[in-house]
């Protein structure tokens, strides 16, 4: 069964956890940590020194990543994208968390993620 014909609750099983650390990563601006699932592609996009200036520049506007609550999951024939409400530690009001996941045989890999 490929991961586009699972239940929401059994994508949230995979992409929370990958999430979570995508954004342990982030907030820790640890490299290796936060690119562990990223796709070959997203691995070119995300390098050491963009990670480092995005990342510093979002936690002195907005502070650290805080709750988030699911949206939406949207199915697509090769990918799954999900979506949250995502809320900061130092700024109000609510943002957008989305994450698309790919499969890689046994494995589901980050094609794309942003905090908008």
């Amino acid at each position: 069964m490929t991961l586009a014909e699972k239940s929401d609750r059994e994508i949230l099983a995979v992409a929370d956890p990958i999430m979570d650390n995508l954004m342990e990563g982030s907030t820790a601006i640890d490299h290796e940590m936060h690119t562990r699932d990223f796709t070959d592609r997203m691995k070119r996009i995300v390098t050491k020194g963009y990670l480092e200036t995005v990342c510093r520049k979002y936690q002195a506007e907005r502070g650290y990543f805080a709750k988030r609550e699911l949206v939406a999951v949207f199915r697509r024939p090769q990918s799954v994208a999900i979506v949250w409400k995502q809320w900061f530690t130092k700024q109000a009001g609510e943002y957008v968390a989305e994450l698309v996941l790919v499969e890689n045989e046994a494995t589901y890999l980050v094609d794309h993620a942003m905090v908008f």
